[in-house]
């Protein structure tokens, strides 16, 4: 059981770091690091805002996996 939940961790992961680096709009990595001086508070329409709620629900599995992982490994 110990390690399906670190595989389902390790997948759960990297999409969300992949989700969370395409949200950065056109900027590329610049906009990781500060380089994109655009406007923060923008609305989200179509792909934006799907990408916004994979990437909730991507962080709310991450939680849900690791408190399910420590439970199971102590």
């Amino acid at each position: 059981m110990e390690v399906y939940l670190d595989i389902a961790l390790i997948i759960t992961s990297i999409t969300l770091i992949l989700s969370v680096i395409l949200q950065s709009k056109g900027a590329g990595l610049g906009g990781l690091t500060g380089g994109d001086m655009g406007g923060v508070f923008t609305a989200r329409r179509g792909i934006e805002k799907t990408l916004f709620w994979v990437t909730v629900g991507l962080s709310i599995l991450f939680f849900m996996l690791t408190i399910m992982t420590v439970k199971v490994a102590g």
